[in-house]
């Protein structure tokens, strides 16, 4: 079962209102008002200091929500949180960025927002109790779930095929990818490393390998 999460769950750790307190965005629309009923009043009138791109500028959050939902690509993302860990946020930051379909959380449900910068305001964020579950629901949506570790037998992502249908699933910070996420996993890709480090930020990786993703299916035309 998956249940999504459309805000912050009571009890979670708060994040920054919106990029804390930095002087960003734009002031009070200049009248007369666009009539369009995307636009918010309190926005136009007020000013929109919310970490969003141009185009959504004024716009209320449910008309962002549903115009990126047009934009969407049929990528999903997967995170285990076995360990709470911290960079959660950094992934659902980088998937809003690339338009990912959703983002699966897998083990704890609650989870260190700070770092998704409010952008978990505006993408489909799903829970998962287990890897089962979502193993079930990968099955189920028509998704190939591509494992990302340095593991043996791994397939450099460099020259990986990334099927189009895809769920990438990555591991906790420290521990990794779990065993059962090894064995339910269709595939797993490596990323290349040339230095003393054994590993590579989860958050960073998470952003290498989704960016594999969108230069072999995107259509760069829609990018802003």
């Amino acid at each position: 079962m998956t249940a999504e999460v459309t805000g912050a769950t009571p009890g979670d750790e708060p994040g920054p209102t919106e990029w804390a307190t930095a002087q960003v965005g734009v002031g009070p629309h200049p009248e007369p008002w666009p009539a369009d009923p995307r636009f918010d009043p309190e926005l136009l009138a007020q000013g929109d200091t919310r970490n969003v791109v141009d185009h959504y500028r004024y716009w209320r959050r449910e008309a962002i929500v549903a115009d990126l939902d047009r934009r969407r690509h049929p990528l999903h993302v997967a995170i285990e949180n076995f360990a709470h860990d911290a960079n959660i946020g950094t992934v659902v930051r980088t998937a809003n960025a690339f338009a990912a379909r959703a983002v699966h959380i897998v083990g704890r449900r609650r989870w260190n927002r700070r770092g998704a910068m409010v952008t978990d305001r505006y993408q489909h964020l799903n829970h998962h109790p287990d890897v089962a579950s979502l193993l079930a629901f990968a099955g189920a949506a028509g998704l190939t779930v591509v494992a990302v570790d340095n593991l043996p037998g791994s397939v450099p992502v460099e020259t990986a095929e990334l099927p189009r249908d895809c769920l990438l699933l990555f591991g906790g910070e420290s521990a990794g990818l779990s065993e059962q996420a090894r064995a339910g996993a269709a595939a797993t890709v490596s990323i290349a490393q040339f230095g003393s480090t054994r590993s590579i930020n989860v958050g960073v990786a998470a952003g290498i390998a989704m960016h594999a993703w969108i230069r072999r299916h995107a259509d760069l035309s829609n990018a802003w």
